[in-house]
Formats: structure tokens, C-alpha cells, sequence
């Protein structure tokens, strides 16, 4: 199977599906924040590996509570997998941290403190002008 078949493909989507299902509903690890989320999943095209890329809102403290917390429960999620997913080798899982969705928050945050910003000294300048 090719890296980027429309089998792979499928089998991705498929696994980045259960693995959020997983861990939002079955894993009751309290290290594992509420705030996670499943990003991207890579399953190698042998099926031995996957890489799942997942994204914690919260400080470093929580995001590394969270990666501690599913790699301990990595057998389980591994099980689960198995059991919801035929595949011929259910593949070891490799969590790492994305963080692309914070970084998004954070423009954003920026962006609208720079706007903000733009306005009030457009209006300091209105006023300005008028005296």
C-alpha cells in the first residue's frame, strides 16, 4: 500500500475518528485534559505505526500531564482500536504534540488586540483633529 492511497487515506480518517472517540468518552485517566484533541493521524502504509498528532488547550504543565497520560494508556487505546477497527496489524500508536491549534488562538488573540488597538488611535486622531 502506497503512503498516500486512497486506502491509506481512509484508513487515516478512519483511525483519527476512533482514537477521538477513545479518548474523549472511554479513558478516565485524570491526567488527560477534557481540551484534548486528535489533530492528525499518519498510519504507516505497513501498518505497524501510526503517529497521532494531538493538540491540548491549556499551559505546558497540562499538555505534558495529558502526553504522560496517554502514552501510559497507550495499550488500552491500542485494544479499543482493535476492537472497533479491522485492520490486519493494529499499529503502535505515537502521540505527539501539535500545537498548531493554540497557535492559532493566540493570532487570533493578537490579531484582535492589534485591531483594537488600530481603532483607538484612529478615534485619538478624530479627536485630535477636531480640536
Amino acid at each position: 500500500m502506497r503512503k498516500n492511497s486512497v486506502k491509506n487515506t481512509r484508513i487515516n480518517g478512519e483511525v483519527q475518528k476512533v482514537l477521538a472517540e477513545i479518548i474523549r468518552g472511554e479513558i478516565k485517566d485524570p491526567r488527560i485534559s477534557p481540551w484534548t484533541s486528535v489533530v492528525s493521524v499518519e498510519v504507516a502504509p505497513d501498518l505497524k505505526t501510526c503517529k497521532a498528532w494531538i493538540s491540548v488547550l491549556g499551559g505546558e504543565e497540562v499538555r505534558r500531564a495529558t502526553l504522560e497520560g496517554l502514552r501510559s494508556a497507550e495499550g488500552y487505546i491500542r485494544r479499543q482500536l482493535a476492537k472497533t477497527v479491522n485492520l490486519r496489524n493494529t499499529p503502535e500508536i505515537i502521540f505527539v504534540m501539535d500545537q498548531s491549534i493554540e497557535y492559532g488562538v493566540n493570532m487570533s488573540r493578537r490579531i484582535d488586540e492589534v485591531m483594537a488597538q488600530d481603532s483607538q488611535n484612529a478615534q485619538d486622531r478624530e479627536d485630535a483633529e477636531d480640536l
